[in-house]
């Protein structure tokens, strides 16, 4: 199973945008909102634009989008 690895903000919104179906819902400061619509809801998160993202900081922001881990490394 490939790990998590450190990448940019920048990088993970493009992820998240062209590869899971997330759009851009707004944007404060260094901060971009991401949502979906699932056949449950809504589903939301949020992505600091940094250079780099600590993998506890990324870990975060998938769970709060219910993406996989595993899927997500897939696109890295």
């Amino acid at each position: 199973m490939p790990q998590l690895r450190k990448v940019s903000g920048e990088k993970v919104v493009k992820i998240l945008c062209n590869k899971l179906g997330f759009s851009v819902s707004g944007r404060s400061g260094s901060h971009v909102r991401l949502s979906r619509q699932t056949p449950e809801g809504k589903v939301g998160t949020v992505v600091p634009l940094h250079h780099e993202l600590k993998i506890g900081t990324l870990k975060n922001v998938l769970k709060l989008a219910k993406v996989d881990e595993e899927e997500f490394t897939n696109y890295l």
